[in-house]
């Protein structure tokens, strides 16, 4: 039985089918999915979980290269926007795009998470990197 790390079942296989370059999109309550797009639905309830809570489990056991959001996130809700930019630190690369083009971008995400987040415009693509634990000779 699995007793550490992600123990969903879901969330840990489509963290596994996650490639170099593929795209993850975690989502708010609201988010309008496209119809036949592998999605894991976590929310609970109002506001449980938050996407910043599930970012912080990602971020545990996934390695991301670049950070996609909507203009509207960081206008409307610039706290959360804020908090997901700490998260992942400074100079993680944000690519800032319109809302009708992250609807766009998710018609080609790998795998969209939802979360019971009621947080306006709380949604990100995570671009799958290579993390610390690759080795290079040069």
């Amino acid at each position: 039985m699995k007793e550490v790390g992600i123990v969903n079942r879901e969330l840990a296989r489509l963290i596994s089918e996650q490639g170099h370059g593929d795209l993850l999109m975690v989502v708010d309550a609201g988010f309008a999915i496209p119809k036949g797009a592998d999605v894991v639905d976590i929310s609970l309830s109002e506001n449980c979980p938050m996407v910043i809570d599930t970012l912080k489990e990602l971020k545990k056991f996934f390695s991301v290269e670049k950070l996609i959001f909507a203009n509207d996130t960081k206008s409307v809700s610039p706290t959360l926007f804020n908090n997901i930019r700490k998260l992942f630190g400074k100079s993680m690369p944000v690519e800032m795009v319109t809302h009708p083009q992250i609807k766009e971008m998710s018609h080609k995400v790998k795998a969209v998470i939802r979360t019971g987040d009621f947080t306006a415009y709380a949604n990100v693509i995570l671009v799958s990197g290579a993390g610390p634990r690759w080795f290079c000779e040069k």
